[in-house]
């Protein structure tokens, strides 16, 4: 698995990230599966972090709902992990918003 050149291994799951990431009724699979096959991009998260860098990613996950996951990268034992911090269904303006940017970044 990979995006902009950078391998991941896999994802860094406890009780605590999925339980926050569950919330909104997002299931641990649709997470994962955004990542494999379904990523529409990925966004610096500068605001609610200051102690690692975070990051958001938008796509759509199995059963062509479009999600949103907030997760930092963890290095754990040498792998590279997608550590999920946060998801939920996009909004209809998040989604009309973030596909046109999509594809304005496509046409340049």
């Amino acid at each position: 698995m990979s995006f902009d050149n950078l391998i991941i291994d896999g994802f860094n799951w406890d009780e605590g990230n999925r339980e926050k990431c569950q919330k909104h009724g997002v299931s641990i699979p649709e997470i994962e599966s955004l990542f494999k096959d379904n990523l529409l991009t990925v966004l610096f998260d500068k605001k609610h972090s200051d102690t690692e860098e975070r990051l958001i990613a938008v796509g759509k996950a199995q059963g062509e709902r479009s999600i949103l996951v907030v997760f930092a990268m963890r290095k754990k034992n040498r792998k590279q992990l997608i550590r999920p911090i946060s998801a939920r269904y996009m909004h209809r303006k998040e989604i009309t918003y973030y596909e046109k940017e999509t594809t304005d970044t496509e046409k340049r």
